[in-house]
């Protein structure tokens, strides 16, 4: 059965990213599900012969390491933790290439750090590898460098589904697609055969958070909470998601197809520039501004930028061209932006009028603390409006 809402979807996804987790790409036990990567590959050969290119973000090094070494606990210590990831990635990319090949495509491994994308030099360099590699007809199978990465690494589940709202974001494709070991969104706990996965979500707000949390502990169950705040990410700049189950078969042409498969998230707000998704919805911010409520609707309604006149606080330390985010007075992010002062400078100015910047500091380069140009309003708030 197609969707027509799917079927229009997939038109237009002419660059696709799929992120597919640990559970997907290898088996019980840690070892690399070849056969699964064969016929993932025999999938996206379809795909690419219907003249849409295809990124790949894939977990499983240190799944895979644990396999080929025998291991059967994932460690805990840090340097063995990364040891593994560099033996289990060999076997990663090495079973994409053999799978690809015999279509006749090649794999090509990108290896990505935080540092990578919060570089603004080093994120387009990123970008226009990845785009040159399509143009080449190749594959990009791109993993966070686990073998370096230490903060990252020490996360047990959800980094990956960042990184693939982070490369949606960086080539701008229109669609991204997360597979995983669960069927969708599902409207209560999943161990509930009473539950059902929800097939399309409108409007991602505080609700739809709520549905991935445990009433009585307030914890997540599984992963679907980063899923969903992938899925955030990518809706908000334009694109749609899907969350679907990885190991159903077939399951990337149903996608394709417009059938009905896991859950679709419609795009939320309009298509921004690479530049602004970066500055919005890629580098995490390095301080945050607290600024009153004539200032925030000055912003969001107004198509203002930041005067020094409407902040009422400063947390954190950060430099002048750092991302900051700005909060309203209930704590709620409105907005992120390339700030014109350090912290302490802006500490000194906060609530300033322009007029005074110059009496204070003894200098002033810029009016503005954040110009408009160089700010992103966050349309997603998890409070449910808009």
């Amino acid at each position: 059965m197609v969707d027509l809402v799917r079927q229009e979807v997939a038109a237009g996804a002419s660059i696709i990213v799929v992120k597919v987790g640990t559970r997907v790409v290898t088996r019980d036990g840690g070892n690399l599900d070849v056969d699964w990567i064969e016929s993932f590959c025999e999938q996206i050969n379809d795909v690419l012969a219907t003249g849409r290119k295809v990124v790949v973000v894939s977990s499983g090094a240190v799944g895979a390491g644990m396999g080929r070494l025998g291991l059967t606990h994932r460690p805990t210590d840090l340097p063995m933790l990364q040891a593994v990831a560099a033996i289990g990635q060999s076997a990663l990319i090495e079973a994409y290439e053999r799978s690809l090949t015999r279509f006749g495509r090649h794999a090509a491994q990108i290896l990505l750090t935080a540092e990578d994308v919060e570089s603004r030099v080093r994120y387009l360099n990123a970008r226009n590898t990845i785009l040159t590699l399509l143009e080449l007809g190749a594959v990009p199978i791109i993993n966070e460098n686990d073998t370096v990465s230490v903060e990252e690494l020490q996360l047990t589940f959800g980094d990956n589904d960042r990184l693939a709202a982070i490369v949606t974001n960086l080539i701008q494709a229109p669609l991204l697609v997360l597979l995983s070991d669960v069927a969708g969104l599902y409207d209560g706990d999943p161990a509930d055969p009473n539950s059902r996965v929800i097939p399309l979500v409108e409007k991602l707000d505080r609700s739809v958070f709520d549905l991935v949390r445990d009433r009585v502990t307030g914890l997540t169950r599984g992963g679907m909470a980063s899923k969903l705040e992938a899925a955030r990410q990518a809706t908000a700049t334009g694109g749609n998601v899907i969350i679907a189950r990885g190991k159903e078969p077939g399951v990337l042409r149903k996608i394709i197809a417009g059938e009905p498969v896991g859950t679709l998230f419609l795009a939320q707000g309009e298509i921004l520039a690479a530049r602004k998704r970066w500055i919005g919805y890629t580098v995490k911010p390095r301080g945050r501004l607290v600024i009153d409520s004539g200032a925030c609707h000055a912003i969001v309604h107004g198509g203002r930028s930041l005067l020094p006149a409407g902040i009422v606080d400063v947390q954190g330390e950060f430099d002048k061209g750092d991302v900051v985010s700005l909060h309203d007075p209930e704590g709620r992010e409105i907005a992120r932006g390339l700030t014109n002062y350090s912290a302490n400078e802006i500490r000194r100015i906060r609530g300033l009028k322009t007029s005074e910047i110059v009496k204070e500091l003894g200098y002033c380069p810029y009016q503005e603390v954040i110009h408009r140009d160089n700010m992103v309003i966050i349309t997603q708030s998890l409070s449910g409006s808009s």
